[in-house]
């Protein structure tokens, strides 16, 4: 009898026993997984030392979670550019310097979308488009600003509309900035180019890069042009029924497209493509709305104390973060290789 009633104590004992290893196991997995992060950003966030100064000054700044996720895909496609240029080089194969250049601006355009220029006058450009801000947010533009008012008050859109043609407003002033810009750096080049008395070999390479910053100015002014002549028209008629995409990079990809030198298949086939653009950008903007509310959450459950409610939430957020950012980089990804496509097409009508 005795052997009997000390089974539940040894039962209770052996069960304690269990539970210390258990808590001490999971314990351990924690300092492992602490311990893993603290490496990997010991090594960086990427393999090009400029980036990783950006990224940890970014996060300094306080920008909101979608934000930093926006930035840090851009950085990423900044990364694999700079990574590749990197191998051309090795094989001698950027001699003019024409594609350094082009990583310098595409540097520089980064730095001034999230107002890390160094100028007072920076602003940040809202390409997610998670937040209102219709109301506080400007487009430094009277012409869009004429537009953007007499659309709100005509009364021929709808709540989900005027939202979406926010969202191409938007668009077109970021479109602006990254023109300007570029005209800044070719009027800078221009200007040290005329200063050169004697002619050589090495001042024809530059004439070369020249021209083709002024083609990409081009291309970037008939964007702008197109953009703003479908803005003009969207808000004094309302939207088309009809319209095939929705999405503002789109848009202009597919108006751009129409004006290049495609065949009736390749077209048809480039169509076909950027419906499976449009709907990766619009999961991009699932995610991104899924981090803005967890990220909204996770500060609010910080204030309550709760400890395993606020692991939980911790988790949940670098999930979706860790998905913003894989998203971010694949949609990015996606438009440089589109937009590659149809500037090759613009480039045959000219010749």
């Amino acid at each position: 009898m005795a052997a009997v009633r000390a089974l539940p104590a040894l039962a209770a004992a052996l069960l304690l026993a269990a539970a210390g290893q258990a808590s001490k196991y999971s314990r351990e997995a924690n300092e492992g997984l602490a311990a893993a992060e603290g490496k990997r950003r010991e090594a960086g966030e990427f393999r090009v030392v400029r980036l990783n100064q950006i990224w940890e000054k970014a996060q300094r700044l306080h920008l909101s979670a979608v934000k930093l996720a926006e930035l840090h895909s851009d950085l990423k496609i900044q990364e694999k550019d700079e990574l590749s240029w990197k191998k051309l080089k090795a094989e001698g194969l950027d001699e003019d310097g024409e594609k350094e250049a082009k990583l310098r601006r595409n540097l520089n355009v980064i730095m001034t979308k999230y107002g890390m220029n160094g100028k007072k006058d920076s602003q940040l450009v809202d390409t997610n488009y998670i937040k209102d801000g219709t109301e506080s947010d400007t487009l430094d533009d009277p012409r869009l600003e004429k537009l953007w008012s007499k659309a709100k008050t005509s009364g021929k859109f709808s709540d989900e509309e005027l939202d979406k043609l926010w969202r191409e407003f938007k668009h077109h002033k970021e479109k602006i900035r990254e023109y300007n810009i570029l005209l800044e750096t070719v009027s800078r080049t221009e200007d040290s180019h005329k200063n050169v008395i004697n002619p050589s070999e090495e001042n024809v390479v530059k004439e070369e890069i020249l021209h083709n910053k002024h083609r990409e100015l081009k291309e970037k002014l008939r964007s702008i042009n197109q953009g703003f002549e479908r803005l003009r028209k969207v808000s004094h008629q309302g939207y088309d029924t009809t319209s095939e995409f929705e999405e503002p990079r789109v848009i202009d990809l597919w108006d751009m497209a129409k004006s290049a030198n495609f065949t009736e298949k390749e077209l048809e086939s480039f169509r076909e493509e950027l419906k499976h653009f449009e709907a990766k950008i619009e999961k991009h903007h699932h995610y991104q709305k899924q981090l803005e509310i967890s990220h909204q959450k996770l500060k609010h459950v910080e204030g309550t104390g709760d400890k395993d409610h606020l692991n939980r939430n911790k988790e949940k957020y670098a999930m979706l973060q860790e998905k913003t950012k894989e998203l971010g980089y694949k949609v990015k990804k996606h438009l440089q290789d589109l937009s590659s496509r149809i500037s090759q097409g613009l480039q045959h009508n000219e010749l």
